[in-house]
């Protein structure tokens, strides 16, 4: 490989945005690759008294408490019982760290980022998009979650 090859690979590299896809309620999701910490099996929340509906409880993770964040409830789709299958998504967003539980962890995307397109805009709730950007694989619209958006805010974090 010359260096003139090298560097465009370089380059287009650095315009690919690496997914890991999943599923929620029968749709596709993905986050920034980079923001998940570990992906584990599902494990049984320990519930909080007054924390939000969306939020299952907290698991041990390592010595460190972890929010578990139901993820179909919190983009307002119908809530799933705990089942063997699920499974949580361990991110970090900032210097917060959150479980999201989805129904399964579907593959991890290089996508590029010229494919990426903005949601449009229909939202209900202007400080609430959950969706940063959308793109189609294989017939599949795949949407891009705004972990900012979806992770709860030190205010609701406090009820």
């Amino acid at each position: 490989m010359t260096i003139n090859e090298e560097i465009s690979e370089a380059i287009d590299t650095r315009s690919m945005a690496e997914l890991l896809s999943f599923m929620v309620s029968g749709q596709d999701y993905s986050v920034d690759i980079m923001s998940v910490r570990e992906i584990r099996g599902g494990a049984k929340a320990t519930p909080l008294p007054h924390s939000p509906d969306y939020v299952r409880g907290v698991i041990n993770l390592r010595g460190t408490v972890l929010p578990i964040i139901d993820l179909a409830q919190r983009l307002g789709m119908e809530a799933k019982t705990d089942n063997d299958r699920n499974v949580i998504i361990v991110v970090t967003i900032e210097d917060r760290t959150f479980g999201l539980m989805v129904d399964a962890v579907s593959d991890i995307l290089a996508i590029p980022q010229d494919e990426l397109q903005a949601p449009p805009e229909m939202r209900a709730d202007k400080d609430r998009n959950f969706v940063s950007s959308l793109f189609i694989v294989e017939e599949r619209m795949i949407r891009i979650l705004d972990l900012g958006a979806v992770m709860p805010s030190a205010k609701e974090e406090a009820a």
